[in-house]
Formats: structure tokens, sequence, C-alpha cells
């Protein structure tokens, strides 16, 4: 535990001058008339944001507040990789049998999407969780990789020694986008630790005859309720006209990390115009866009290290994104779905997932469940853990009900 240490955040005045004078210096496309979001961010909002950017937003402020989270670095040793430094949150709930939580964001998110539910999952409410949130390697505040292959698992194993070191050897996990992926890898590789998982990005695939009877009859003669029946819509969006990032970061983030390390303007139009498109009608401030989008141009690995877990998940033959998709055993599995994530399911589809303990279904919410309705997730999770849950006292002397005692941050 010694080599845990407390971490600041604090970028340079150089970095925010260099900043300050890219904006300055932006050159800007021409847009069509009445493109609207058809061709991607509109052109009068990006004016706007850069114009707020120069003029109004104060990262130093957004820092300070990211510093009022408990913040930490630590070294973490990833098979092939050597020594990682690792920054993550770690807030611990003064119920002293509080459920240790591993939250695991995704893409262009960071370990700042935790910062709505923190306080929420750490309150005195039963059940009460420990809760850990890293920036994974690659992103946020950690450090990068320098060789290739660092796929799905060494994300696992990143976050897995990482709960261990901090006295969690049994521990439930959170995640959606990438974090679903990782945590649902986790499950595979360490599913004796791992004694539950929660996800709301909820894939799965068809159960047939032959692979499922039962959920094949279920989903042949259960109706579609509305949820469902709005799914093609969604899920005809985003094949035709939303997945092109991904094609481009999977293939070649080397290309893209030149344009989005070198413009400002270029990463926040990159980044916006997926909190507009994912979300469902959430009303992002500026203040909100800018500190996410800030958190990637202050990265300590840089913008194309971030891209790369793209390239790397699609070209693992083994443990690729399609493979967190498929049945994985013996970890209680728990699904949110809301109505405007990237891809909808049917209930029987996400059933195809593994052992489900736990579903839910919501009438509102997108991709960014934990910033865009943190009360419904924290619900979720709440009665999945609780009393009479599908996970209920899964960890080993860790129910989430227990004497309260000081807070401590670590």
């Amino acid at each position: 535990m010694g080599s845990i240490k407390p971490f600041t955040v604090c970028v340079p005045d150089s970095s925010l001058e260099r900043l300050s004078q890219k904006l300055s210096l932006a050159n800007l496309p021409d847009e069509l008339e009445e493109a609207e979001w058809d061709y991607g961010a509109p052109l009068a909002d990006i004016k706007r944001l850069i114009s707020y950017w120069q003029e109004k937003y104060d990262w130093r402020k957004a820092e300070a507040q990211i510093n009022e989270l408990p913040n930490f670095k630590t070294p973490i040793e990833v098979d092939g990789f050597g020594s990682l430094d690792i920054h993550f949150v770690h807030q611990k709930s003064p119920v002293e049998g509080a459920i240790p939580l591993l939250f695991a964001h995704g893409w262009p998110g960071s370990f700042l999407e935790v910062q709505k539910i923190l306080p929420l999952l750490t309150s005195t409410t039963a059940p009460s969780f420990h809760v850990v949130a890293p920036s994974h390697p690659n992103f946020g505040f950690s450090s990068g990789v320098t060789k290739r292959g660092f796929s799905l698992p060494q994300y696992a194993e990143t976050c897995h020694k990482l709960m261990v070191k901090l006295g969690y050897p049994q521990y439930v996990t959170q995640g959606g986008d990438w974090g679903c992926m990782i945590t649902r890898i986790m499950s595979l590789m360490y599913p004796n630790n791992v004694r539950a998982a929660h996800i709301n990005m909820v894939r799965g695939h068809q159960p047939t005859l032959f692979s499922n009877p039962l959920l094949y009859l279920q989903h042949k003669f259960t109706p579609y309720n509305a949820r469902e029946k709005g799914a093609a819509e969604r899920n005809n969006w985003f094949a035709k006209e939303g997945r092109g990032y991904r094609e481009e970061q999977a293939t070649k983030p080397q290309t893209l990390g030149y344009s989005l390390s070198d413009s400002p303007v270029g990463l926040l139009a990159w980044i916006y115009e997926k909190l507009h498109d994912w979300t469902d009608n959430y009303p992002w401030t500026e203040d909100e866009i800018l500190t996410w989008v800030s958190i990637y141009w202050h990265s300590t690995a840089g913008l194309a290290a971030s891209l790369r877990i793209y390239y790397e998940s699609a070209h693992d033959v083994q443990f690729g994104r399609g493979y967190t998709e498929h049945y994985i055993p013996k970890v209680p599995l728990g699904l949110s779905h809301f109505p405007r994530e990237l891809t909808v399911v049917p209930k029987t589809w996400g059933r195809t997932m593994g052992p489900v303990v736990f579903e839910s279904e919501r009438d509102h919410g997108g991709h960014f469940a934990a910033h865009e309705c943190p009360e419904k997730l924290v619900e979720d999770l709440r009665k999945m853990f609780g009393k009479g849950g599908g996970a209920a006292g899964v960890v080993e002397g860790k129910s989430g009900y227990g004497v309260e005692k000081g807070r401590a941050k670590l």
C-alpha cells in the first residue's frame, strides 16, 4: 500500500497558453445550407463552443472540482508491458460492510463519469459501496503503453490488480462502453474475484433453438414492448450513420491521432458529435462538454493513445470485443436497458450474455447512463445488490449493510 500516493491534477500554465494560441488560430470549414446534424457537428455549435472555450471556460475551476475527488496514483505491473502508473478515484463509504465496486469507463468518457454517482453509491443508504474508478491505461491521467497488443485482457488485468492492491480480493463491477467489455473479460479471467457484474451497454445475440431452446421460445412468443419495438430505428441509424468513427479508430488510429493531437477544435468536434448523438436529449452545458474534451486534451498519454483500444480489440482474434457479446458463465450478471443506447436489443438477447440475475428497462437514457441518469443507475445497482436482489451478499462479509464509521478516502 505504500506505493499508493495521493494525486493532484495540475496542468502546466504553458499547456493552457499553447491551447489558447491554437484556438485563436483555428481554421474552420464551410458548411452546406440546412446541413444540421446530418453531416456531423454543426458549424454554429462549434463556433459557439470555441468562443466559450476562449472567453469563459475556466479549466482551473474544473481542475479544482476534479481535485475535490479522492484521486490517487499507483504503479501496476502488467504482464509483458511492465509497470504502468495508474490514476484512480477511490472513495470509501462510511459503512463498514460496504461492497467494493469497480467502475470502468469507456470512450469518449473518462473516470469523471463516476462523479455524479459517487456520492450516491458511497452514502449510508444501503446497500452502500466502496467505489474505485480508474483512468484506464492510455486514458486520462494514467500512463500510456509503448508496445503493441495491449487489448481487453490487459485492461482487465490492470483493473483486477488495482482492486487487489487496494485490499479488495473480491469485488463487483459496473461498466458501459469499453467499461462493459473490460469488465466482461474480467468476469472471464477472474471469476473467483469478480463476484457479480452490472452493465448498461447490453448486446448479446438472438437465441436459437439449438443454442438456447428456452430463450428461443421466450423470444419467439413474447411480444416486443415499446423499447424493443423502437430498437430497429436506433440500430439502423447507428449501423448506417453512426459507426464511421469506430472503423477509423479500429483501423488507422495513428493517422487520426495526428489531427486530434494537433487541433483542439478537431478534438472538440470529434467528441461533441458523440455526446450529442449518443445521449437521450441530454442538456449538455458548455462547461460539461469542454471538461470532457479537456481531459482528453490534457491526458498524460496523449490523444492517439486513447484510440488504440479500438485497433487492439479489433485485431485480437481470441478476446476481442465480439467475445464479450457471448455467454460468460459463473459470474452473476445485471443488465440495465436504456432506449437510446447505440444498439438496442430485446431482453431475451441480453440473457444470452451470462447468468442474468437482474434486469431493468428504462424509458429514458442513452449511452452515458452514469452521467445522464445517475439516480436510475444507482437505483438499479441497489436493487441488484440489496437484500432480496439477485446478487445480494455475493462478496463475502461485504453485504453493503453495516455499522457506519468515520469517512475515510483510502
